[in-house]
């Protein structure tokens, strides 16, 4: 008799094999996993990993060193700017000399990208309004009715005038900031 066996991440405890061996076993008995916790360890059990093609870039070495504080925090904040998983990827990246590419974030440009998505957004709903003033216009039979939807397209067309003039004076402003030579 197999009995269903539940799995959860808290209950993994100090021996994760054990743990995933006794999961693969209850699978292979064909008992209840029922989790998708439970079926990415059977997964990572029964598949192991391809092998690599290049047997010398295989990570097979552990090196352990001790650093200072302050360079613990260098390598930290390097990891940060560049977006790296861990401190050792750093490392390994700074002791074969490959380039490590160190991203900078400009926080002052965001009240000016959160007008522009604005505006961008007021543009669409604009855009949005005048194909429904037409479709009303092209479906109206007198005069008058036409005659109104032409107004109400013309005020559109204004206000899509003043948000373009505001569009050009940012775009000034940034022309002025990242131009300067």
């Amino acid at each position: 008799m197999v009995r269903s066996f539940v799995c959860s991440p808290r209950g993994l405890g100090k021996d994760v094999f054990l743990h995933a061996q006794k999961i693969f076993a209850v699978h292979k008995a064909g008992g209840s996993t029922r989790n998708s916790y439970c079926r990415s360890i059977i997964k990572s059990v029964a598949m192991p990993r391809r092998k690599a093609a290049n047997s010398e870039d295989l990570l097979s070495h552990n090196i352990i060193i001790r650093v200072p504080e302050a360079l613990l925090r260098k390598l930290e904040e390097l990891q940060q700017k560049s977006r790296s998983a861990s401190i050792a990827e750093v490392c390994r990246r700074i002791l074969s000399n490959r380039k490590l590419k160190l991203y900078q974030e400009d926080t002052a440009m965001n009240p000016i990208m959160e007008e522009l998505a604005l505006i961008r957004r007021e543009l669409k709903a604009i855009g949005t309004n005048i194909n429904q003033v037409t479709r009303k216009f092209n479906g109206a039979t007198e005069e008058k009715q036409r005659g109104y939807y032409v107004l109400q397209t013309a005020d559109l067309y204004k206000k899509v005038g003043q948000r373009v003039e505001q569009l050009l004076e940012i775009i000034a402003k940034l022309a002025e900031k990242w131009l300067q030579g």
